[in-house]
């Protein structure tokens, strides 16, 4: 088997700590590090962190550590991105595949995306975000106009019952909770700047760019008070919401990406929800519809929805180590699969 690319698994928070399991399990992978955001776990073993027998690494939170590690790649995922961290580690020769957005710095423009670029040319390194979305539905989506001899427009449906997302935070800086939608689009526009980002993203798939990108959101409130465990959504307060990016690209070909995210499926008004996580259409030639369903196993906890986020970003790190240099792109890390031969053996 071909030489293991060797990891630092950076924060085991709900992501991180399955994404540090798909590092163990990985044949292709060796762990080389942990570097740990919350002081109660540096010192901490690789292994008690995501659930598993010790490993014989323990977490720490000096990056001094992680660069000494003799380390390839670093699989970023915390809840806040640091421009700083970034920059060292990609100027320090490590590649990063991250899941995080970078949402809290402006996302993946402009005077960002600038300076990881310089990093990346320093360090002779790559930079990749996936996850699922956006990230790997936007892949796939991308490699499904293969078929298709012209193309007029793709839009990517989300669906989703968010209420096994438990974050009372994410929840209430979209207003959900509250009795009205809040004044200003502002806050939503950012937490939802990623699938913008994925609209530019599948446009330079598609060997093309975005004249403009508009954004919409609409609400729907609760018919009746729903307690989630970890938040309560009183009757006649926002406990839904419709929203995403349209860009339309110089030849007039219409790229969307867009969510439907509720917390409760009883609202006051007539929304219909897919059953589907995704739908995918493609307006061409041929045209497609595409649906996709996650069936979790009976096992599954709210928490472990978060391997979809982990996963795509695990298996993407051997194309991300053989890629060139820089800020990768759909396709640049290709299509990346889990390789269901090496955990057989």
């Amino acid at each position: 088997m071909q030489q293991r690319h060797r990891v630092v698994q950076w924060t085991t928070g709900k992501v991180g700590s399955l994404s540090l399991r798909g590092i163990l399990d990985d044949p292709r992978l060796e762990l080389a590090g942990v570097y740990a955001f919350s002081p109660d776990k540096v010192g901490t073993d690789a292994g008690v962190l995501c659930g598993r027998p010790e490993v014989g690494i323990a977490a720490t939170d000096d990056i001094g550590d992680i660069l000494a590690s003799d380390a390839d790649v670093v699989l970023y995922t915390p809840q806040l991105a640091d421009l700083d961290h970034l920059t060292t580690l990609l100027e320090n020769g490590l590649d990063v595949v991250s899941t995080n957005l970078l949402l809290n710095v402006g996302g993946l423009r402009g005077e960002v995306s600038e300076r990881l670029r310089k990093a990346c040319d320093k360090g002779n390194s790559s930079l990749y975000i996936s996850g699922v979305n956006p990230g790997w539905i936007n892949t796939v989506t991308a490699a499904m106009t293969a078929v298709c001899r012209d193309v007029r427009s793709v839009t990517i449906s989300e669906s989703a019952d968010v209420s096994v997302y438990e974050s009372p935070e994410t929840w209430q800086m979209f207003g959900i909770g509250q009795p009205e939608p809040p004044d200003s689009h502002d806050m939503a526009q950012m937490a939802l700047l990623s699938f913008r980002d994925a609209v530019e993203r599948l446009a330079a798939s598609l060997h093309t760019t975005v004249d403009s990108v508009d954004f919409t959101i609409e609400y729907a409130t609760a018919a009746s008070t729903v307690d989630l465990g970890w938040m309560t959504i009183e009757k006649d307060t926002l406990a839904a919401l419709r929203g995403g990016w349209t860009g339309v690209t110089p030849t007039g070909v219409v790229l969307r990406s867009d969510v439907a995210w509720y917390l409760t499926p009883d609202l006051n008004c007539d929304w219909q929800f897919l059953d589907d996580h995704y739908r995918i259409t493609v307006d061409g030639e041929p045209g497609l519809d595409t649906r996709v369903r996650f069936l979790p196993p009976d096992s599954w906890g709210n928490h472990d929805w978060d391997t979809m986020t982990a996963m795509p970003a695990v298996h993407a790190i051997p194309a991300v180590r053989a890629a060139s240099p820089g800020i990768l792109g759909l396709d640049d890390a290709g299509l990346s699969a889990a390789p269901v031969g090496l955990w057989s053996r």
